[in-house]
């Protein structure tokens, strides 16, 4: 096996199959990277059952071949290797690669020891990558953390006609974002849309790493086992074994009849938070007092250590409001927000609120938890306002 590539290529493509390397396995061939060198062509793979990424990449092949060497090996020598054409080439059980005058010698893993790579799902159609990864990003943030619960550390997937819904919570909050796509052809599934939960982490990285490519193939394949997400561009295809279950539906979570409804500066409201907060303890909420003067009074801290501001803001509904928050979980939701201007649906303390952006709204076709044909959002987040007032 021998090939030559651009260092800059060759560098991207070991940093982009090095995202599915497990920190710790007590698999060793699992901490291995997968290359193979064929026709003109560089593939570099990853997988710890969890996983697997997959890249090609244009190379100058001189002999075909396959082998497995250890990856963060192989990723800590591309960090380092001089500008310009590098050579790799496997020499009985020594693989090395040079550039510049430098070379390395790396022993290999045993390449039959290392699992098949999970095949592609088929594509049920494409979505804008900026799109998507900002999506994404907007959602996330809602995913919960804790590994005993883990159908909520996902993000739910609902493609439904030229719909995509992504979804998360961990039960404080609920985040839902919804953005077109191009279906390909029919979704196999009796209702006509078809879900998946995919691990918010995994799914973040992947969405990220494929922002720039331009357009997202998206497929699915459902199984008993939790099935496969395969989301592909530009070369690069990562496939994520999803998680079992599903999200609780939030159409009754979001119906906020009787509510009052302020409006606020997003961007205002993002810095004020921030700089009061500065003050709150770990557990102490920043509290807004919303009142029919045109203003929302912001507080946090107690006794002599506070901090307040205030912000016009349009309030409707109710002459007065309170409502506190915690400050974390307050400026995730507000830094998802791209809309320059904000709607709070607030029923009070200790009761829910839903934010959203305002001039977002859209008519939705699909059959979704709102029902067919109720005028929605792209984005909204909701959060459970605290009992305990500053």
């Amino acid at each position: 096996m021998e090939f030559r590539i651009e260092r800059t290529a060759f560098a991207e493509a070991v940093g982009w199959a090095g995202r599915a390397l497990p920190s710790r396995t007590p698999v060793p061939v699992l901490g291995g990277l997968l290359l193979a060198a064929d026709a003109g062509r560089l593939t570099v793979s990853g997988f710890d059952f969890e996983v697997a990424a997959r890249i090609e990449v244009d190379a100058e092949t001189g002999a075909a071949g396959e082998v497995l060497v250890p990856g963060r090996r192989l990723l800590d020598i591309c960090r380092v290797l001089p500008d310009g054409p590098v050579r790799c080439a496997l020499e009985g059980a020594r693989f090395t690669v040079e550039a510049g005058g430098t070379e390395f010698g790396m022993s290999t893993l045993p390449r039959e020891e290392y699992p098949a790579l999970p095949s592609r799902p088929s594509a049920y159609g494409t979505v804008d990558a900026t799109a998507f990864a900002t999506a994404v990003g907007q959602v996330a943030v809602a995913a919960g953390r804790d590994e005993t619960l883990p159908v909520l550390t996902g993000v739910q997937l609902r493609l439904d006609g030229d719909s995509m819904t992504l979804s998360a919570s961990d039960r404080y909050r609920y985040a839902v974002r919804r953005l077109d796509w191009k279906p390909q052809g029919a979704v196999p599934d009796s209702g006509g849309f078809v879900e998946a939960l995919v691990p918010a982490r995994r799914l973040l990285d992947t969405a990220r790493s494929l922002a720039r490519c331009g357009v997202v193939r998206v497929g699915l394949e459902a199984s008993t086992g939790g099935g496969l997400a395969g989301f592909e561009g530009a070369g690069m295809r990562s496939v994520v074994r999803l998680l079992e279950g599903r999200l609780p539906k939030y159409g009754s979570l979001f119906d906020m009849a009787g509510a009052a409804v302020a409006e606020v500066d997003c961007r205002a409201l993002t810095e004020a938070v921030r700089r009061v907060s500065v003050v709150a303890e770990a557990s102490s909420p920043v509290r807004m007092d919303f009142s029919g003067d045109g203003t929302v009074l912001l507080r946090a801290g107690y006794g002599d250590d506070v901090a307040t501001q205030r912000l016009p803001a349009v309030l409707s509904g109710a002459r007065e409001v309170s409502v506190a928050f915690n400050p974390a979980y307050l400026l995730d939701a507000l830094n998802s927000f791209e809309a320059p201007r904000l709607r709070l649906d607030l029923l009070g303390t200790g009761q829910r609120a839903l934010l959203s952006g305002l001039g977002d709204e859209e008519r939705d076709g699909g059959e979704g938890d709102e029902g067919p044909g109720a005028v929605s959002v792209r984005h909204r987040h909701l959060l459970m306002s605290v009992k305990q007032l500053v």
